[in-house]
């Protein structure tokens, strides 16, 4: 398919401008040097571009979507209603307080919700993204340390079945990175008494985890990580699995950030919009970001905490996620978010045993909201890797599962069905995997080359990182 640029036709209009009736503003600087290449298109050239790239793309709205540990889930259309209300879109960030209450209250009501779901203390909105809350909850553990001139303390601990961006939100806080070795897919405790130390900050971690497996030793985790000294953060990108069931305050975790755009709908394929709120206790309240929203009588308002380390985003976050998030949670209330849940683990598990006869499990164990394949012993008698599996589910017109992560699992396929999938398209699924099996045993067709049906095979994607091409040159 061309470029937009490459459909371009010199002297083609979609629309003409009326003359302009007033003195024209000669800007006297930051002008361009030429004239910007735009491309030159009719209305009816530019609507067929545009929707037959549409064609090409595959989201949720088209088909089976088990992006594991991303919750790629389905987003309710009502979100995009409610965001789209004139009320919301027509406001300015640096409009005064009293004439954006209704704002203000959207951003009270989710805080207070998500304190609820968490069983943490405050919340912060800022955050644009999940890496960026884990940032910013770094950020918080550093600051609580230096305000206490407890200096020594530079050492994150994190498992190694933790999400990757873990590792790199502690380091770009400055902090030491240790990483434990897991037993059967969970924390050795034994590993977590050899690191800690006085000079341990913190401990990174997600349960369930990243293998989709629940930690049933969590209360003894945080709590030998605080009587190290250290402080326990709950990465909340699996929160899918345990909301209105097990909270991270329960557990013992002093912070967590919480993926509003995954677990709280709103889709978020191509990179955004993002929303990574941040929670925390109360003897940690005091450093969150700036501002976060109050509640005085019956107004709303904008506060400083104390000692908060500052903004960590423009304004306050993206909103219009925010809004999603809170419609999302209104419209199932506390039984529905418990629900939901309930069904994703149990979708999970039922497409698991489903495909178990032909496709095993890395670990022999009931999952929650995804679980994790392990086809190295496929790979060993066919030559059929999981690449191959994945790619050719396109074929069969559905999205690829998480592929080689976590890396602790030799040949890994992460599914997550969410729990909006019915028991008729998890049957379908299993159908087409042991379809795609038999065809992997046969070498029929040939699966190191799928998938067949795309316009591009498969890309070369690792000399399209390294040499990107961010500018469209005419030639």
């Amino acid at each position: 398919m061309n470029l937009i640029f490459e459909e371009s036709h010199k002297g083609h209009r979609c629309t003409e401008f009326p003359k302009i009736d007033l003195p024209v503003y000669q800007l006297k600087s930051k002008l361009r040097s030429a004239p910007a290449e735009l491309p030159e298109v009719s209305e009816c050239e530019l609507i067929r571009h545009y929707t037959k790239a549409s064609e090409y793309t595959f989201g949720v709205d088209s088909g089976f979507y088990p992006l594991g540990s991303c919750t790629m889930k389905y987003n309710p259309k009502v979100n995009e209603a409610t965001a789209s209300f004139a009320g919301f879109t027509d406001v300015h960030p640096l409009q005064p307080e009293s004439t954006v209450q209704g704002c203000l209250e959207v951003m009270y009501e989710l805080k207070e919700n998500l304190k609820e779901i968490t069983g943490m203390d405050e919340f912060g909105l800022q955050p644009s993204a999940g890496a960026h809350g884990e940032f910013t909850g770094m950020c918080l553990i550093k600051t609580y340390h230096e305000s206490r001139n407890d200096l020594k303390r530079k050492k994150i601990i994190v498992p190694d079945s933790a999400h990757g961006t873990n590792p790199a939100s502690a380091h770009m806080c400055g902090f030491d990175v240790i990483s434990i070795p897991s037993v059967n897919g969970i924390v050795d405790l034994k590993e977590l008494d050899a690191v800690l130390d006085d000079t341990t900050a913190g401990l990174m971690l997600t349960n369930p985890n990243t293998l989709g497996l629940y930690d049933s030793g969590i209360l003894d985790i945080t709590k030998k990580v605080h009587e190290a000294g250290g402080l326990c953060y709950y990465d909340g990108a699996n929160l899918n699995a345990i909301m209105g069931i097990s909270r991270p305050g329960d557990m013992g975790f002093d912070i967590v950030h919480l993926n509003l755009h995954k677990t709280f709908s709103t889709p978020h394929g191509g990179g955004g919009p993002g929303a990574g709120a941040v929670g925390c206790k109360e003897f940690l309240s005091s450093f969150l970001p700036a501002p976060i929203v109050e509640k005085y009588h019956d107004r709303y308002m904008l506060t400083v905490p104390e000692h908060s380390i500052g903004k960590v985003r423009t304004f306050h976050g993206n909103f219009s996620v925010l809004i999603r998030a809170l419609t999302y949670l209104m419209i199932l209330g506390r039984e529905g978010v418990k629900e939901t849940s309930m069904n994703a683990v149990l979708n999970a598990n039922y497409l698991m045993s489903l495909l178990n006869d032909v496709y095993p499990s890395a670990y022999n164990a009931a999952c929650m909201h995804e679980f994790v394949l392990s086809l190295e012993k496929m790979k060993q008698q066919t030559g059929v890797t999981a690449l191959d599996i994945a790619k050719r589910m396109i074929d069969y017109e559905m999205h690829p599962p998480t592929m080689y992560f976590p890396m602790i699992v030799h040949e890994a396929l992460m599914f997550e069905p969410t729990e909006t999938e019915s028991i008729d398209t998890l049957k379908h699924v299993s159908d087409v995997m042991h379809c795609i099996y038999e065809e992997a045993r046969n070498s029929n067709p040939d699966l190191s080359q799928a998938p067949y049906t795309t316009e591009y095979s498969r890309p070369d994607e690792v000399s399209a990182a390294r040499h990107t091409i961010l500018k469209y040159e005419h030639h």
